[in-house]
């Protein structure tokens, strides 16, 4: 890639944050970085930088999407129901010896389009099956892991369709994330520091106030009851591993979140943003729930993604999370839509369908996924979020005495 579409400073910075702050690589510790092939550049430059971090051995997964849309195009059918055994023994052996997980994301918003629906859900079901003891790993704290996300051709034509060219997009993507992520004066960990603290002080606030319910509403056409379990907590600001340590899961992240009651969900929540589901976009969609469950839903573009979603993955016609947003915030003041979840979700406030994070609820972590589903948690080894904030996002929450109490006003915190 050639080095005028970047600053060579800002992101040796942006990779630092990622290892120092991101995964907060510990000496002698394992990492593995998942990256896409055309942004092997990147990925060199972060093993470097965790070699110089302590770590004692770094693997690398390639990750190409163009291979992979020739294999859901042309291969025998049944190797989707499938996942093999040698890739389900690297993730279990080595979260099992505690190392740490980088994912470079780097993804076509529309990798998969034209490709057969129900090989993307066998396949993804075959994983999700294979990589559950994993997968239960990183929700609950066992492993450090980050998401970070590099720029792509495909991508940045995807953003910026009328920049002058490919390079041109390219650039600009690479500015918005140095600026979504705090990075371009040298300071970027001190800015986070500052930014974690800000978003913690907003969790204790909501935690106090111990909500029942809270009611969202706005002028898209989002209006939504959601009970929360009497054990709920809100977190943002990034997690502690159970190694102690904290850590970035999304860089970056703007997010206060936590967990409605699975079947305490009532009314109709309506995107504001596309939808990116296994590289097919999701656009002007809208979903209906009673008593937690998903009873309809419509879209203008990709029902028959949405369908397939919400029908055929365990646990994903219900909601696992909520997380709050303001519209005053760095991404969404940039005005441009990222067609990738990580930078749109910290644009808005947004739901996700299927899995909810179990320390959502006091001791969640701890506990076995039959405990949680009692204590009121979904249950699914799937996690899709969507957005749905705007502008003149309104949200009330009531106590467990029946106060009602103003949470997000013109789309910002008022508490």
């Amino acid at each position: 890639m050639s080095k005028n579409l970047y600053n060579e400073a800002y992101l040796d910075e942006y990779i630092e944050l990622v290892i120092r702050k991101g995964i907060n690589l510990q000496q002698g510790q394992v990492l593995v970085i998942s990256c896409k092939v055309e942004c092997a550049f990147f990925a060199r430059k972060a093993m470097k930088a965790a070699f110089e971090a302590g770590a004692s051995n770094v693997y690398m997964r390639w990750v190409d999407e163009i291979c992979n849309r020739t294999r859901f195009l042309m291969a025998d059918d049944k190797v989707f129901d499938t996942f093999p055994a040698w890739d389900k023994m690297f993730f279990d052996s080595l979260s099992n010896e505690g190392a740490a997980f980088l994912n470079i994301e780097a993804s076509d918003p529309e990798a998969y389009k034209g490709v057969d629906s129900g090989r993307l859900s066998r396949s993804s079901i075959a994983a999700s099956g294979a990589l559950k003891d994993y997968f239960e790993k990183v929700i609950t704290g066992e492993v450090r892991w980050c998401i970070a996300s590099v720029p792509s051709e495909t991508w940045a034509n995807k953003v910026f369709p009328d920049a002058a060219s490919s390079d041109d997009a390219m650039s600009l993507l690479w500015e918005n994330i140095f600026v979504a992520s705090r990075v371009g004066n040298g300071d970027a960990v001190e800015k986070w520091d500052t930014h974690i603290d800000t978003l913690k002080n907003r969790v204790d606030s909501l935690n106090n106030y111990r909500f029942k319910s809270i009611h969202l509403k706005n002028s898209a056409g989002t209006d939504l009851y959601m009970e929360l379990p009497q054990k709920h907590k809100w977190l943002g600001g990034g997690d502690v591993a159970k190694d102690g340590h904290h850590f970035l899961p999304n860089i970056p992240t703007e997010e206060i979140f936590s967990a409605p009651v699975a079947d305490g969900v009532n009314g109709t929540v309506v995107g504001t943003m596309p939808n990116v589901f296994r590289g097919n976009l999701i656009e002007d969609f809208s979903i209906t729930f009673r008593d937690g469950k998903v009873v309809s839903f419509d879209a203008k573009v990709g029902k028959e993604h949405l369908e397939m979603m919400i029908n055929d993955i365990p646990g994903m016609d219900r909601l696992g999370e909520i997380a709050l947003v303001e519209h005053d915030s760095p991404i969404s003041n940039t005005g441009i839509l990222f067609f990738n979840t990580l930078y749109d979700e910290n644009a808005s406030c947004h739901l996700a369908l299927g899995s909810a994070y179990p320390d959502c609820i006091e001791g969640g972590g701890a506990m076995p996924e039959e405990e949680r589903a009692d204590e009121g948690l979904n249950v699914s080894d799937n996690h899709q979020d969507f957005m749905f904030g705007s502008a003149d996002m309104f949200i009330v929450g009531t106590t467990a005495d029946g106060e009602e109490v103003v949470i997000f006003k013109d789309g910002n915190f008022v508490i």
